[in-house]
């Protein structure tokens, strides 16, 4: 039978939750998750907090480009109600639950971690490009160094793993905290690594679900060469079987209720040759008009 992956919460359990709010990251814990996601951006007054998008626009009540704000005018939004936005409160509604509206900064989700009483890995995604450049890294140092899990003493290791698309980012984390396990997140594979290597110091592979849905093999090549296997975004029954199948290691999904729930129940067929065939001329066919 094949190995259970390791279920991460993408942005928290973000299917049914606004996105990196302290809410969606209780969910997934208590849901069972074995880790949770989390992006980070950097202030203009020099916190790092969790939000993926460049602009604010998607999933708060404010506009404008995060960089360019303080905290102060960040925690002034509304960062919940875009995802159910029919749900108008009446007068005599009591006020917003705060962990579903306020922006989360990494340290308030550093503390849930620390605090939430079992084993809990978070991997946090470095955005880049951006005005800060190493400023980023350099911060998320400083804040994973209160919790003393930056650098982690000889034979332990840090819950914190460091992901980013980009080669500079995780490089500059090998400089500054050389004991953290780093992620290279891969939309493709660059050809000098489809043979399952990767960059020098980098501890994992994180291709996306549709590189091994075409090209399942590279699991076992990245395997060969003593590298976890991470992948990217995995929501549907079909992908969560698939990723077990094939060994991956850890499955970041936006629905970890859902992957807990499949990974419980008996292992379906794994794929055969026919069908892993049947998967890749699917994702090429171009999509039907209607």
């Amino acid at each position: 039978m094949a190995k259970r992956p390791s279920v991460v919460a993408h942005r928290g359990a973000s299917e049914v939750s606004p996105e990196h709010t302290l809410a969606a990251y209780r969910r997934a814990v208590e849901a069972g998750a074995d880790g949770l996601e989390c992006d980070v951006r950097l202030t203009a007054d020099g916190h790092l907090v969790c939000v993926h998008d460049r602009r604010i626009d998607r999933t708060s009540s404010g506009r404008g480009v995060l960089s360019t704000m303080s905290l102060e005018e960040l925690d002034s939004f509304d960062w919940g109600s875009w995802k159910n936005p029919w749900a108008d409160l009446d007068d005599e509604a009591e006020l917003p639950d705060p962990d579903l509206t306020k922006v989360l900064t990494l340290e308030r989700l550093l503390e849930t971690v620390h605090d939430s009483g079992r084993p809990l890995e978070l991997a946090i995604e470095t955005k880049h490009p951006t005005r800060y450049a190493g400023l980023v890294e350099r911060r998320l140092i400083e804040a994973l160094d209160r919790f003393g899990w930056a650098h982690p003493r000889i034979g332990s290791e840090s819950p914190v793993r460091v992901m980013s698309f980009s080669w500079l980012s995780l490089r500059r984390m090998r400089v500054l905290a050389p004991g953290l396990r780093t992620v290279l997140l891969m939309d493709r594979v660059p050809l000098r690594f489809r043979d399952g290597s990767l960059p020098t110091g980098v501890s994992y592979a994180g291709p996306s679900i549709e590189i091994v849905t075409a090209h399942p093999e590279y699991v076992d090549r990245a395997h060969k060469h003593g590298h976890q296997v991470h992948v990217w975004t995995v929501n549907t029954e079909q992908d969560i079987r698939h990723c077990q199948a094939i060994g991956v290691d850890a499955l970041i999904s936006d629905h970890p209720e859902l992957a807990i729930q499949t990974l419980a129940h008996p292992t379906a067929e794994p794929p055969t040759p026919l069908s892993i065939r049947r998967r890749k001329l699917a994702l090429r066919r171009p999509p039907q008009a209607g």
